[in-house]
């Protein structure tokens, strides 16, 4: 099982009204919903950690997605945006693939940032990359590894 996390994260010393709540998105492919013990204290896996930081803050409890696997669920969840309404209509990302939420695509983190915050995201992304390339000419959706530079900044 892949636990990954996508971090949003302030810090920074503010007055206190002036401080911001830190926002942590935690998207565990296989994961279900009683199998952590904040929501099911017979839970199989013991996530201590976890389990804090639910107690200490707000837990989303209520999320729905139209697609069981990962790409699509990402998209919805950082776009708000039904995942059929992207250019995938089937299938997930791999890891060459081009991006599949554009640049000009308002996402979460574009409001959080908007709004004061610092955004990172930390493990599995499956959404694509817009690879930097050794040709720059060729660009297919799933690029061959081989093209691409990776001395060059990926966006």
């Amino acid at each position: 099982m892949f636990l990954y996390c996508f971090l949003l994260v302030v810090s920074c010393e503010k007055h206190p009204s002036d401080v911001k709540p830190n926002i942590i998105y935690v998207l565990a492919d296989d994961l279900g919903y009683g199998d952590i013990n904040i929501y099911n204290s017979n839970g199989k896996i013991k996530t201590p950690n976890i389990d804090q930081l639910a107690s200490e803050g707000i837990m989303f409890t209520d999320a729905h997605t139209s697609s069981s696997v990962c790409t699509p669920t990402r998209y919805g969840i950082l776009t708000g945006r039904y995942n059929w309404r992207s250019k995938l209509k089937k299938s997930v990302l791999g890891g060459t693939s081009k991006a599949l939420i554009s640049k000009d695509r308002t996402t979460v983190a574009t409001l959080l940032k908007n709004n004061g915050y610092d955004t990172a995201f930390i493990g599995k992304w499956h959404l694509g990359w817009n690879w930097g390339l050794i040709d720059s000419s060729y660009y297919e959706d799933r690029v061959d590894i081989e093209k691409i530079d990776f001395n060059k900044e990926i966006t």
